[in-house]
Order: C-alpha cells, then sequence, then structure tokens
C-alpha cells in the first residue's frame, strides 16, 4: 500500500470513528481507484457498507476482496454474518463452512455454523456442532441456551432441562429463553417447577401461546383445575383455532365434572383429528357418566373400529352392552376377549352373569365353577348357586323330578343355608313320592326363612294331602260297577272294565318307570296303554314329555299334537308343544301355541312366563313386562316369583 493510498485509509477509518460514514466510503473509494489490488480497502468498504445495512454493497465488496485474497477465511465469516442477517441460511452456512475449510484452527466459528443450522432448524447437526464449540468455550451463554432449545426440539426433553437449569442457577436474571426452560419442565413431569418459571415468562411476554398451554397442562397436572381452565381459556381467546389441544382441555372439564362441555370438546377435536382413538374413548368414560350408554356404545365402537384388537376397549364396550341388558352383544365380545386372554378372570365372571341373565343357566354354572376354581369370591359363589337352583327349578317345571333333586343337592351342598334350594329339593321328592324327604326339606326350609309364608302354606297343603291320602275310604258309585252284558246264549258276561283296568295298570307301571329313568320301558308300557285307549290325551302327553327328555323335538311335537287333536282344549298340551317350538326357535309358532293355552284357561300363569320370554328373544321390552306382572297376577308356585320379580325390575329400569 503506497503512502497516499495509506493515508486515505486512515483518513477512512477515522471519518468511521467520528461516524462520518459518506466520508468514509468516499476517501475508501479514492484510496481503490489509486490501488486497486488491495483486498484490505475492499474488506474495510464492505465492513461499512454491512454496518449501515447496504448489505448487497457489502457483498460486491466482500466479493472483490475474496478474488484478492481467496484464502482469508474472516472474510468469509463476514460474508456469512450477512447472509445470516438476511436469512439466506444455506448462503450463510456455505461461506462459514468455507472459512473453516481455510482456517479449522480458527474453532469460534463452530459457534457460528451452529447457529445457522438451528435457524435452519437442522437440531440434529447443530447440537453437535454446538458440543464441539463447547469443548472450547464452556461457559459460552448464548450456545448453552441454544443447545438447550436444540434438545428441547428434538424431543429430549430431559437435556434440555440439564442445559436451562445449569444457566438458570447460575444467574436466573439473564436467562432470556425462560418460556422453553419451563415447557421443558412440563414435558419431564417437573409440574410445580415448570409453573413457576413459565409464570414468569408469561409475565414477560404475556402474548405467548405456547406458554399458556404448557402451564395449563401443569396446573391440570397439579390439581388446579380452576388455574388450568383460566389458562386454556386464554389460550383460545389468543388461538380460537388451536384444535390440538382440545383432547386435554375435554379431558379437564370432564375431570371438572363439566361433562356437556367436556363432549362438545370432544366433538371438536375429532372433528379435526378423527382417527385419535383417545377421544373416543374419553369421551365415551363421559358418555357412561351422564348415563347416555347408546352414546358411549357409539364412541366404543369407533374406537374399535380404529384398533380392532384392543381389548381394554373390547371390555368398557362390553360392560355397556351389559349394562343395556343387551346380553348377546355382550356376550359377542366377552367371547373375543376369552379368546384373546381365556384367563381373564373378570370377563369370565361376566360372561357368566350375562348367560344367567339369559337363563342359559347351564352355561353359566359351568363359568362360575371356573371362576371359584382360580379365586374365592362370594358374591360368584351366591350367582352360582341361583343358577344351580334356577336350573332345577327349568327341570321341575317339565316334572322331571329327579334331574331336578340333582341340582337342587347340589345348590344345597354349596350352600347349606339357601331355603329356596330346600324349597324346590322338596317338591322335587314330593314329585318322586318320597314324601318323608319331601317333608324333610320343607321343614328345613321353614326353619332358615320362616318368614316365607308360601313354604308354610304349601307344607300344610302337603300335609293334608298325606293325610286324607293315607285315611281315603274306598265309595264304590254307581258309574264305577262293573258293566253286565248277556251272551247271544242268554249267559252273562263282564264288559270291557277288565280291559280299562289294565289300561290303568300300564299307565302306572310307565309312570314308575318314569321316575326310575328307565324311559324306554316307559314308553312302551305307556304304548301299551295307548294301544287300549288311543284317546287318552294325558298318556300321549307322558310319551311326549320323555321324547322331549330325550332331545327328540320332532317326536315330542307330533305326540304333543296327537294330544291336542284328541282334546282341542288340552292346556299342557298345547303349552309343552309352545316349549318344543321355543326349543327349536320357532317363536312365533310357541308364541301361537302359548295364546291358545291363555285363551282356553286365563288363568294358566306358565303360559304367560313363556310369553315373557319368547318377548325378550325379540327385544320386546314392553309385552315381557306385560307378561311377566300377568305371570305373578296367576302364579299359584313360587317357584320362579323371585326370579320374575328380579327381571321385572330388571326391565324396568
Amino acid at each position: 500500500m503506497s503512502a497516499e493510498v495509506n493515508a486515505l485509509y486512515q483518513q477512512a477509518c477515522s471519518a468511521e470513528y467520528q461516524n462520518n460514514i459518506p466520508d468514509a466510503i468516499e476517501k475508501l473509494k479514492q484510496a481503490i481507484s489509486l490501488e486497486g489490488n488491495d483486498s484490505l480497502l475492499y474488506t474495510k468498504l464492505a465492513g461499512i457498507y454491512s454496518e449501515i445495512g447496504e448489505y448487497e454493497k457489502a457483498l460486491q465488496a466482500y466479493s472483490r476482496a475474496i478474488e484478492l485474497k481467496p484464502d482469508d477465511a474472516f472474510i468469509y465469516i463476514s460474508v456469512g454474518s450477512i447472509y445470516e442477517t438476511q436469512g439466506k441460511y444455506n448462503d450463510a452456512l456455505k461461506a462459514y463452512n468455507k472459512a473453516m475449510e481455510i482456517f479449522p484452527e480458527y474453532k469460534y466459528n463452530y459457534l457460528n455454523i451452529a447457529n445457522v443450522q438451528y435457524q435452519m432448524h437442522d437440531y440434529k447437526e447443530a447440537v453437535k456442532i454446538y458440543n464441539k464449540f463447547l469443548e472450547i468455550y464452556p461457559q459460552h451463554w448464548d450456545a448453552r441456551e441454544n443447545i438447550a432449545a436444540c434438545y428441547l426440539a428434538l424431543n429430549l426433553p430431559e437435556k434440555a432441562v440439564q442445559e436451562y437449569t445449569k444457566l438458570y442457577n447460575k444467574n436466573s436474571s439473564k436467562i432470556k429463553d425462560l418460556a422453553n426452560y419451563g415447557i421443558a419442565l412440563v414435558k419431564i413431569g417437573e409440574y410445580a417447577k415448570g409453573a413457576e418459571i413459565l409464570e414468569k415468562a408469561i409475565e414477560n411476554d404475556s402474548d405467548n401461546t405456547s406458554c399458556h398451554v404448557s402451564l395449563a397442562l401443569a396446573y391440570q397436572e397439579l390439581g388446579n383445575n380452576d388455574l388450568a381452565l383460566e389458562q386454556y381459556n386464554i389460550v383460545f381467546q389468543q388461538l380460537p383455532n388451536l384444535h390440538s389441544i382440545r383432547l386435554d382441555y375435554a379431558n379437564l372439564l370432564a375431570e371438572m365434572g363439566k361433562n356437556s362441555e367436556a363432549v362438545e370438546q370432544y366433538k371438536i377435536y375429532i372433528s379435526n383429528y378423527p382417527s385419535d382413538i383417545r377421544a373416543y374413548k374419553n369421551s365415551a368414560i363421559v358418555y357412561k357418566r351422564m348415563k347416555n350408554l347408546d352414546m358411549a356404545i357409539e364412541s366404543y365402537e369407533k374406537a374399535l373400529a380404529i384398533k380392532s384388537t384392543d381389548l381394554e376397549i373390547k371390555k368398557d364396550l362390553a360392560s355397556c352392552y351389559h349394562s343395556k341388558k343387551n346380553y348377546i352383544q355382550a356376550l359377542k365380545l366377552y367371547d373375543e376377549i376369552l379368546q384373546a386372554e381365556p384367563d381373564d378372570i373378570d370377563t369370565k365372571t361376566n360372561k357368566a352373569i350375562a348367560l344367567h341373565a339369559l337363563d342359559r343357566y347351564e352355561e353359566a354354572i359351568v363359568l362360575y365353577e371356573q371362576v371359584l376354581a382360580v379365586k374365592a369370591d362370594n358374591t360368584v359363589k351366591a350367582n352360582l348357586v341361583k343358577a344351580i337352583v334356577s336350573e332345577g327349578f327349568v327341570f321341575l317345571h317339565t316334572n322331571n323330578y329327579s334331574k331336578a333333586a340333582e341340582y337342587f343337592q347340589k345348590a344345597v351342598a354349596k350352600d347349606t343355608a339357601n331355603d329356596y334350594a330346600y324349597y324346590g329339593l322338596a317338591k322335587a321328592y314330593r314329585g318322586l313320592e318320597m314324601n318323608d324327604k319331601a317333608g324333610e326339606m320343607y321343614e328345613k326350609a321353614i326353619a332358615l326363612n320362616p318368614d316365607e309364608t308360601l313354604y308354610s302354606n304349601e307344607y300344610g297343603e302337603f300335609i293334608a294331602a298325606l293325610y286324607n291320602q293315607n285315611n281315603d275310604v274306598s265309595v264304590v258309585n254307581d258309574d264305577e260297577l262293573p258293566e253286565i252284558s248277556l251272551t247271544d246264549d242268554g249267559q252273562m258276561v263282564k264288559s270291557n272294565s277288565e280291559t280299562l283296568a289294565k289300561n290303568k295298570d300300564l299307565i302306572l307301571l310307565g309312570d314308575e318307570n318314569y321316575r326310575k329313568k328307565d324311559y324306554e320301558t316307559a314308553l312302551k308300557n305307556y304304548q301299551n296303554a295307548l294301544d287300549i285307549n288311543p284317546n287318552d290325551e294325558v298318556t300321549l302327553l307322558k310319551m311326549g314329555n320323555i321324547y322331549k327328555l330325550k332331545n327328540d323335538n320332532l317326536k315330542a311335537s307330533e305326540l304333543y299334537k296327537r294330544a291336542i287333536v284328541v282334546n282341542p282344549d288340552y292346556t299342557d298340551g298345547w303349552f309343552n308343544l309352545g316349549l318344543v317350538y321355543a326349543n327349536d326357535n320357532n317363536i312365533a309358532e310357541a308364541k301361537k301355541s302359548f295364546n291358545k293355552v291363555i285363551a282356553v284357561d286365563p288363568q294358566y300363569a306358565y303360559a304367560y312366563y313363556a310369553l315373557a320370554i319368547a318377548a325378550e328373544t325379540e327385544n320386546d321390552k314392553t309385552e315381557a313386562l306385560k307378561n311377566y306382572k300377568l305371570f305373578l297376577q296367576y302364579n299359584k308356585d313360587a317357584a320362579n316369583v323371585s326370579q320374575v320379580q328380579d327381571k321385572i325390575r330388571s326391565l324396568e329400569k
């Protein structure tokens, strides 16, 4: 540099120092006109242009300086700084990297590169470079704060908190990024400290929506629901369309018991995020709390459509169907759950209860016993005994006294204080003509529940019947005298009285074999009796009952039909025919038969009971209720009273 050029350079520096920028620029231009190959002049001119914001002119000057001195790393750093200021981060990064290539010993340049990568949201690479810088300058505040922000952006809040905490403990008033520090604390579950920091951040910047969101979550987790609600309200005032946080907002409203408001927020969230299964599950819980099982079911069904393998959703959905007494749907879900988790005791228990409610006692009994084999549960044990007793009464109603007695004995073995089981056993023994045992069972039932007048009244009738039977005096009426006829030669001969007696003996023999469960022999006895008197509807009914026990519904129905052909008003024939139709799931024909029974005998209680069950099968709640109440009105046998009363209460809910 010549003396004249050097003098101009010094004058330019002095003018710059005096803030006379135009004069400084003019002096440098004069110097360049005299000696245009000195890079220092262009570097100085570019620096002045950069200071006054004339970035394009500065870049032109730096470009000429690089041509003259291509290995000057600091020129590239200056160029990078201008590009960074302009937001041209790719160009800035190229310039800084070129400087690093030329002068790798200048480690401070790591900060420039890391800052640009941070601005470009290349947080992973930025962290790598910041760490290189901090190895050399570990106390650099801005680098520490920026690397903390990178960690938070990379969803590494634990590392972010470590960095922020070091800075905060060193000088809490100096930290600039209180918002991100608070947000990171909330993310790692340090809600109290997070709330404290976020409150300070909001004092400095009340418009920072992210701070309000995180503070709302912190308050929510701390149980400060009113404060959380206040923060959510601020957020939605600032950003009404920030729907991503409405799930948390809805959860808060639900927790505060604001169920209707919570439901509305779940709806808004779902409309924007229709695939988020959490919203459907949480809204279903709120609907259940509101007793709106239909909407709860709808929400669970939608959740299940998103994730069909989610067993917890299936369990919750099954619970809703169960609560609605839609046991058929509940059972389908219970079966799916048990297929995946065969040892789920709670589901087995619930399935047993559903089967019990559907009068599928045998299946319920099996499941109750499986549950009790795993764990002792007094409620399950009580349900098991009820199912066993109910099955006993089913057999009792079909006159299968031996099978009924077997079930009642099993119930008594499991619960020696069950008065209803003893009562059922008494009726079974009575049907088997085991009168001593019947009397004993009546007495046990009465002793266990002396306030139940049904037991004592029936026991009194039983004793009276026995007394009359044992003290019966035969009186021959005119219509019981043997008929006399004359042969052609005038000799007297007996009429068919002997044949009728044989018919009676065959029927009695058939009854005896029936009680012994020798059904094949009983059928032969009854058939022989029918050969004598083919129009005996009672014997036809007995044969039909045997085939019904053998699950031969076709033959049973044929015999019942023969019985009602013989006697069109034979109510027991019509009733048992209806039961066969019901067993075959021919509900329409079953109902016709039961209605025929009522048409003949309006006080035939069990026809109403059967119609009620049919109505339940068809989900006709009103018709079921009506018939159960008519059953109670006409019933003279307490066998099913308690069960029917339970059904009525259940249907009226």
